[in-house]
């Protein structure tokens, strides 16, 4: 008896799970609507002050998904001083993720990624455009658009190889007679940066 009564409510919660995992849409899909009741109630204890808004109030409609997977990727990439890429139509580009080199091409599965110093080329046609970039993140998204947030980043053919043998010297000079914590952390630091940048030169 025991073992049906189990075996009938297991089956009852899973229909039920199924269902609301099928017929569920996302927080963007649904209309914004303000409850009435709440706005009357809070007009009465504060007549002066605007009601509360909620995040619906401010989320915009999720961006369309073409039925077919376009043929470029639309770039956005930039700093916090400039715009270097803004609405770019390239085949594909390749950022440096925390988890590995990660290659976009139109058609990509949303995804949020963090990145890590490194190189970050965009492709278009046989035109091929590298950047450093210190750090920053990724935002993919569903419609083929790709937003890059970069916290700096410079054309390679920009970077002087010497400079960076010089920086990476002193930076790695400044680690082995560090101090403090907070110096150690500042010299470990450019000792990274320095030698991402000097084996994206060499690479």
């Amino acid at each position: 008896m025991f073992r049906q009564a189990s075996r009938l409510l297991s089956r009852s919660v899973a229909a039920a799970s199924s269902k609301s995992a099928t017929s569920r849409a996302f927080s963007t899909e649904l209309p914004s609507t303000i409850d009435s009741t709440f706005v009357e109630a809070w007009k009465k204890v504060a007549p002066n002050m605007d009601p509360p808004q909620t995040p619906s109030s401010f989320m915009k409609a999720r961006p369309s998904t073409a039925s077919s997977i376009p043929t470029k990727l639309t770039v956005n990439f930039v700093l916090p001083y400039a715009s270097e890429l803004s609405g770019k139509e390239v085949d594909m580009v390749i950022i440096p993720a925390t988890t590995g080199q990660m290659g976009v091409l139109p058609g990509h599965v949303p995804t949020i990624a963090e990145l890590k110093p490194g190189i970050m080329s965009v492709h278009e046609g046989t035109d091929v455009k590298k950047y450093f970039v210190s750090s920053g993140f990724a935002f993919l998204h569903a419609n083929s658009v790709a937003d890059i947030i970069a916290i700096e980043a410079v054309p390679l053919e920009n970077i002087d190889p010497s400079q960076v043998q010089k920086g990476l010297a002193e930076f790695t000079q400044k680690l082995a007679s560090a101090a403090t914590d907070l110096e150690k952390a500042e010299a470990q630091i450019g000792v990274e940066v320095h030698s991402a940048i000097n084996a994206a030169l060499s690479g």
